[in-house]
């Protein structure tokens, strides 16, 4: 099991900046709904797209807090995977990462839209599809 994920350097940046221009709390918050966002997406990403790990460290419990049996029982069920393997931590690094990249790209087709409205932007969208 992970004790620490590092973003990518070049993420290190865009998790700042939405964690401003979101405002909806800590830059750990931001990670998660990277995470969240980049596995609804039912993309499986590929190791061999693994980034540097030059960028903003989390540690389990910052990053997934009470909850990190549901986070990672996602990933566990997204790759068909048991939570002890050894790749684990490279997923997870992985849905960060493009997570990070996803939203910053919504983000600046809508750039005066703030937190809440994404929120609520993504999740209509999600209920639409349904």
């Amino acid at each position: 099991m992970f004790k620490n994920i590092r973003t990518s350097e070049e993420n290190k940046e865009v998790v700042a900046q939405l964690t401003r221009k979101l405002n909806l709390g800590t830059e750990n918050i931001i990670a998660r709904m990277a995470y969240s966002y980049s596995i609804s997406q039912d993309r499986k990403l590929s190791l061999n797209d693994l980034k540097d790990s030059g960028g903003k460290e989390y540690s389990r419990a910052v990053l997934f807090g009470d909850y990190d049996d549901i986070y990672i029982g996602l990933l566990c069920v997204h790759y068909n995977i048991y939570k002890t393997d050894k790749n684990l931590s490279k997923f997870i690094k992985l849905h960060i990462d493009d997570g990070l990249q996803l939203i910053n790209k919504e983000i600046m087709k809508a750039p005066n839209i703030d937190g809440f409205d994404f929120l609520v932007e993504l999740v209509s969208d999600k209920i639409g599809a349904i």
